[in-house]
């Protein structure tokens, strides 16, 4: 699979967040072609502001792994990650990061000019971007 039918797979999670009433952001981490991680936001659900998708699959693939590092995963993320985010993923030392969406309010790159991720930490952006804002733009006209 590439890069592309990936995020498709973490985008089917950002829809399962939307029917549920939260922001629509899904994550998936893949190592060695496998998918060890499936989430989405619950921070409505579990009244936890920290409950972010990639928070969600970190813990998953931690726990899976029974490993605190992923230095030969990648994670796949329907929107930029904020700075908390980006903090979790530092320390888990992911490999690879690939998001789609930009985050203009409330992404990383807002907050900050250098660089949050590992340095071996390689990143991707863009990927199917169109898809992924409009799933967020949708979500929030109809809360309007």
């Amino acid at each position: 699979m590439d890069d592309e039918q990936y995020m498709k797979l973490a985008l089917q999670e950002a829809q399962k967040a939307f029917d549920a009433g939260e922001v629509p952001v899904g994550a998936i981490i893949v190592m060695n072609g496998q998918i060890i991680a499936k989430a989405h936001n619950q921070v409505e659900l579990l009244n936890d502001c920290t409950a972010h998708a990639e928070i969600m699959a970190l813990t998953t693939a931690f726990n899976f792994l029974g490993s605190k590092y992923l230095p030969d995963a990648c994670l796949y993320v329907t929107l930029e990650p904020c700075l908390m985010c980006c903090g979790a993923l530092y320390w888990s030392k992911i490999g690879r990061i690939v998001y789609g969406a930009a985050d203009e309010k409330n992404g990383y790159r807002k907050l900050t000019t250098a660089n949050p991720f590992h340095p071996k930490t390689e990143l991707l952006g863009g990927v199917m971007q169109e898809a992924a804002s409009l799933l967020m733009k949708s979500f929030f006209l109809a809360r309007r």
